[in-house]
Parts: C-alpha cells; structure tokens; sequence
C-alpha cells in the first residue's frame, strides 16, 4: 500500500473530526445560549455553508481514502494492518452516522419554518447532538487507528 493513503486518510479523519469536536465543545454550546428561532436560523445557515467543496472534498474524499484503505489492508498480506482497518471502518462508521442521523435531521430543521421553534429547537439537539459526539469520537478513532505506524 502506497505510504500516502492512509496519511491522507488518517489526516482527513483527524480534521473531520476536530470539525464536529469543535461544534460539540464549542457551537452547540453557544447556539443553546441563543433564542431558539436565531439559533434555528443561524444553525440552517451553517448547515448550507457545509455543502460546499472544501468540506465536501474533506468529507467524501476522506471516505473514499478509507474504503480504499479497508480494502488493501484487508485483502494485501504484505500490508496487512489491522489497526487501519479500524481505523478506517470508524472513520466510515461516523459517515454513515453523518448520512443516516445528522443529515436528516439538519434537513428537518431547515423545513420547520417558523412555527413553534421552541420545541423543534428542543428535539433537533436532542438527537442531533449525541450523534453529533458519537461522529466525532468516530473520527478521531479513526485517524489513530490509520495514522498509527504499522
């Protein structure tokens, strides 16, 4: 296996998740300081300045790394590495989490409207932020299970 791919791997692992650590310890946290129609507001407009290249190149080009990464260590018995495939079955892990429950639910949010933020507010975080963490723990599992040296 080429040295760079599990770098680049690891390396975009590591960022996304400082991204989602960086909305767990520090956005979250001041949005449920805001009115819950401003922090709807602010949170939809966030979530449209995510769909964007930077972070989309970061987000998809990090699962492609680690689902090429899986596979090579998998099935290569010269670079056979079992902590890069953890590594990248967590980066993978915390995608599809991203896809199946973050995703969905910014989606829900930004539909709402205006009526009743208050309680739409309430259970977007009650489920948007466990998995919000749970993406981030994912993230960082996976960039020291594909960064550590094998």
């Amino acid at each position: 296996m080429s040295d760079w791919l599990p770098v680049f791997a690891g390396t975009g692992s590591a960022a996304a998740g400082g991204f989602y650590l960086a909305f767990s310890a520090v956005v979250m946290p001041a949005l449920r300081r805001q009115p819950a129609k401003d922090a709807i507001t602010t949170m939809v407009s966030i979530n449209e300045k995510a769909v964007r290249p930077p972070f989309m190149i970061l987000f998809f080009g990090t699962a492609a790394a680690c689902a090429a990464v899986a596979v090579i260590a998998a099935t290569d018995a010269l670079t056979h590495s079992p902590f890069r495939v953890a590594g990248a079955a967590a980066y993978l892990a915390g995608w599809a989490s991203t896809v199946l429950v973050n995703v969905p639910l910014n989606n829900r949010l930004s539909r709402r409207g205006g009526g009743q933020p208050d309680r739409h507010w309430h259970s977007f975080q009650r489920s948007w932020i466990p998995a919000n963490h749970v993406r981030a723990a994912l993230s960082i599992a996976g960039a020291v299970g594909l960064l550590v040296p094998t």
